[in-house]
């Protein structure tokens, strides 16, 4: 949810959701919608996406409250085995248990969370497990009416070291121009890229992955870095960019240039994309019949 947008005060049966809660909606529909459309038609549903949060947010508490009713059996295997997972996903448990002490929360009333989670997604199976997957000619039938927004966009592969001024004082911009040449001229001369990256960016892409920034399409960079790494050829090394980030020597790995989709390319992703919708389309009506029940204010 961008500072842009104002978060509506909401409250379902007295209790308030808190705006975060809406944020985390918001987020999952953005990073479903970046897999399945361009980035520019995801930015473009922006407006509809933070309406969307709001309601899924809702949805959630009323389905959280259901499923707490109905009293849905979870052992704590369950939640071990969940447990278990996120940390696997962060990297092991010591990362996990940094992530929670973060974030206020101790051993107890993090199980409790993964609890209600857990019965949720045995409320949400329930009322799924009728839905069927959708048939090969509805799969193809829904790529050709919308094979504009399955066609690869142009896009690129680079690594880059970055520098940033310590301060905002004109000395330290200058001695943060002075050191991006000196790793500029080493890397020129032969040096390592990643080697470079790894001891002197700025940027966590540094340590993490020797400067790779990966895969990336048009507009998902500021726009002066941008408009640099898309001018370069492949293999070639900029002249130091100017950024609102700081001062960057970016090296083009690759390309890729702009191609209409091929159904067998994105059958999988497309198929994901209407089973989600069906399985969405039951929850929602689900929904619907729960909050006819609630009283919900959006303010």
């Amino acid at each position: 949810m961008t500072t842009q947008q104002k978060i509506p005060a909401v409250k379902v049966d007295g209790r308030t959701i808190p705006p975060q809660a809406i944020e985390y909606e918001f987020s999952r529909l953005v990073r479903f919608y970046s897999e399945h459309m361009p980035e520019e038609q995801v930015r473009a549903q922006a407006p509809l996406l933070r309406q969307r949060a709001v309601e899924q947010a809702i949805g959630a508490r009323l389905l959280f409250d259901q499923a707490a009713r109905l009293d849905l059996v979870v052992t704590d295997a369950d939640v071990d085995e969940k447990v278990q997972e996120m940390a696997e996903q962060v990297g092991d448990p010591s990362k996990l248990k940094e992530m929670l002490k973060k974030q206020g929360l101790d051993e107890p009333a993090f199980r409790a969370q993964l609890k209600n989670g857990l019965r949720v997604d045995k409320l949400i199976a329930r009322i799924t497990e009728g839905v069927a997957d959708p048939r090969e000619e509805e799969i193809r039938r829904h790529f050709e009416a919308h094979k504009d927004e399955y066609k690869r966009e142009a896009r690129v592969q680079a690594q880059h070291i970055l520098v940033k001024p310590r301060n905002e004082s004109p000395q330290a911009k200058f001695d943060a121009i002075g050191k991006i040449n000196q790793i500029r001229a080493r890397v020129a001369a032969g040096g390592d890229f990643g080697e470079e990256a790894a001891a002197h960016s700025d940027c966590p892409s540094g340590k993490a992955a020797a400067g790779s920034l990966g895969w990336f399409s048009r507009g998902m960079m500021v726009p002066a870095f941008d408009e640099a790494v898309f001018a370069l050829k492949v293999g070639e090394l900029s002249e130091v960019i100017e950024s609102p980030f700081g001062f960057h020597v970016i090296y083009k790995n690759d390309e890729e240039k702009a191609a209409e989709a091929e159904f067998d390319d994105v059958r999988e992703s497309v198929r994901d994309f209407l089973r989600h919708a069906a399985r969405g389309e039951a929850v929602a009506a689900y929904v619907a019949e729960l909050r006819e029940k609630a009283s919900v204010e959006i303010q």
